[in-house]
């Protein structure tokens, strides 16, 4: 039996996936990934990620607006986070954050709309979650102002930012998870931040269908393959796989309260 393990972060909605799923969950659960959480992107597409989390046992979900797209949907309102909010399987609020690699010209709205996510984890308890691109001051200053006006859990999703970002993301209590670009030969500088957090603020995830880890770099990525990702992890912080595995999901849990059957 491979250690269990949680993907915290893929997109099974994505039409790469059309018509795998099935075989998808077998293999993810073969390597020992038991659980994952699938995030919709465009609050206009939650009904069909919702059904996804339904209709599997191991599949949860969050909603939000990514900053890529702010400036293309409608903005979201606390109101309507609130509402997806209600589902017992929706576990948290986003992605959302700010993106200036390629939408810079959209800043200010991507601004607006984080903050608009930032007030929806704090009214319903979820965590935040984050994807931070080429934004690094800007994504400390607003998330360290917010937190200081009133706190909220938050998990920096695919981080891959420089060390200030995660200093200050580390500072106000918040989580990193580690994707497959951790595992490339050449994110040593990368792998530097990861092994000076803290265990008990890393998480693992595989942005799937997105940047599949080595092996199977420049494939199609998909949640089973978060196992490398965590090995990987192992061998950063010098542990052994099980004990890694095992740390994450302590943290995963600790964090995506949600998903832990009450009572357990």
């Amino acid at each position: 039996m491979e250690p269990r393990i949680t993907d915290s972060h893929c997109h099974l909605d994505f039409p790469q996936f059309e018509g795998e799923l099935p075989d998808l969950l077998d293999r993810a659960a073969a390597a020992g990934v038991h659980r994952m959480v699938t995030i919709c992107t465009k609050l206009r597409q939650a009904d069909q990620v919702r059904a996804l989390a339904e209709a599997h046992a191991p599949v949860f979900w969050a909603a939000g607006t990514h900053p890529m797209s702010a400036a293309d949907e409608p903005l979201a309102s606390v109101e309507a986070l609130e509402t997806l909010a209600a589902h017992p399987k929706m576990v948290g609020i986003g992605e959302t954050g700010l993106d200036y690699h390629y939408t810079a010209d959209s800043k200010d709205l991507q601004q607006e709309s984080l903050r608009i996510h930032i007030e929806a984890a704090r009214r319903t308890k979820l965590p935040l979650i984050i994807h931070a691109r080429d934004a690094d001051d800007d994504m400390a200053r607003i998330l360290t102002e917010e937190h200081g006006a009133g706190a909220f859990g938050c998990l920096m999703h695919c981080f891959s930012s420089g060390p200030a970002l995660a200093e200050a993301a580390l500072g106000l209590g918040f989580y990193l998870s580690m994707s497959g670009i951790a595992a490339f030969p050449k994110s040593g500088a990368l792998r530097d931040i990861f092994s000076a957090a803290p265990l008990d603020r890393i998480l693992v995830e595989t942005d799937a269908p997105y940047l599949a880890p080595p092996p199977h770099r420049g494939k199609r990525n998909e949640p089973g393959f978060v196992a490398h990702t965590a090995r990987r992890g192992a061998e950063i912080f010098g542990m052994d796989y099980a004990d890694f595995a095992a740390a994450t999901e302590r943290n995963f849990e600790r964090l995506f309260w949600k998903t832990v059957p009450s009572g357990a």
